[in-house]
């Protein structure tokens, strides 16, 4: 009995070492086959994302342009010399474009969304401010524009942030 137990295990033992050596390198097999196939989609899915997140970079750098004060102050004229007015349509015209390129904000990084904002208030503000101490609309653009010559605009910043944006993109 005891010879036929051990002859048993004897050829029992062998075939369940070779089924678990089997088993472990199949899973192995499989688990590197399914690694490859979520790179594959991985890059699949940064292939197709890539031109997406560089229009969005593009159109917001194009914002920021658009609403630099300088140049704001140069393609849009005044409707009238009430400074009120101008000051009005200068803020209407912002959150237009801001409007039109909110939905971007779901391409790039927070921080650069952050900036681009704090960008947008701080002209608006910055345009209140100069517009409480000036008499006339061509006063009001004389003051932006001798204020902005000083320093940079805000825009600058999130131009930054943009541009970072786009190089960790790349």
């Amino acid at each position: 009995m005891e010879d036929k137990l051990l002859e048993s295990i004897a050829y029992i033992l062998p075939a369940a070492v070779t089924g678990l050596v089997a088993y472990y390198m199949f899973k192995g097999f499989i688990n590197n086959k399914v690694y490859e196939k979520k790179l594959e989609a991985l890059t699949h899915q940064k292939k197709e994302s890539l031109p997406i997140k560089l229009k969005a970079c593009e159109r917001l750098l194009l914002f920021c342009d658009r609403i630099n004060p300088v140049k704001m102050l140069i393609r849009i004229p005044p409707i009238s010399e009430d400074t009120n007015d101008y000051l009005q349509l200068l803020i209407a015209n912002i959150d237009q474009e801001f409007e039109h390129n909110l939905v971007q904000q779901i391409y790039i990084s927070e921080d650069a969304w952050t900036a681009i904002c704090a960008a947008k208030n701080a002209i608006t503000n910055k345009l209140k401010q100069v517009a409480g101490n000036s008499n006339s609309a061509n006063s009001f653009r004389e003051n932006v524009l001798v204020d902005y010559s000083k320093t940079l605009p805000p825009t600058e910043t999130a131009i930054d942030f943009i541009k970072n944006e786009v190089r960790n993109i790349l």
